[in-house]
């Protein structure tokens, strides 16, 4: 996929524009304490996505994703003062994932350092089940009888 440099700036404006409003211009009750992750522009200056997250219950994410579809033509309509741009993108919002996923990798992460501890102290007892070297070596007697053959 290209990467279009107009496409970038203007979605680091939208950033910007979009937590602005947010913070003093929407005034939702039902809107909780929203961040503003990321913004996707197409190449085209066509369509936004806009990731957020919102800390708090599954209640409150509900909650906030509702406040935002009713105010997305606020914001939209303060886009498109702000940028100057010809044609103003249509907006979606969409849940960042990243917050959970961010916590199941921690947690997998912490349950394999638990496993490797458990290792550990297994391995401070442990003694090899056979002998401690357990390759063959050449013996004496051995190259005894072969010498003896060869004769």
């Amino acid at each position: 996929m290209v990467d279009h440099p107009r496409a970038r700036k203007l979605a680091d404006r939208i950033k910007v524009i979009v937590a602005k409003m947010l913070d003093t211009r929407i005034k939702d009750p039902r809107l909780g304490f929203v961040t503003i992750t990321e913004v996707r522009v197409t190449g085209d200056l066509q369509n936004a996505s806009i990731f957020y997250t919102v800390y708090g219950s599954d209640e409150d994410r509900t909650n906030t994703a509702a406040a935002l579809e009713s105010a997305k033509g606020t914001i939209r309509s303060e886009i498109g003062k702000q940028t100057g741009i010809r044609l103003t993108p249509n907006i979606d919002f969409h849940l960042d994932a990243v917050p959970e996923n961010a916590a199941a990798f921690d947690k997998a992460l912490l349950e394999a350092q638990r496993r490797d501890e458990e290792l550990k102290a297994l391995r401070q007892g442990a003694k090899p089940a056979g002998d401690a070297d357990p390759y063959r070596k050449p013996r004496e007697l051995d190259l005894e009888s072969e010498d003896e053959s060869e004769a």
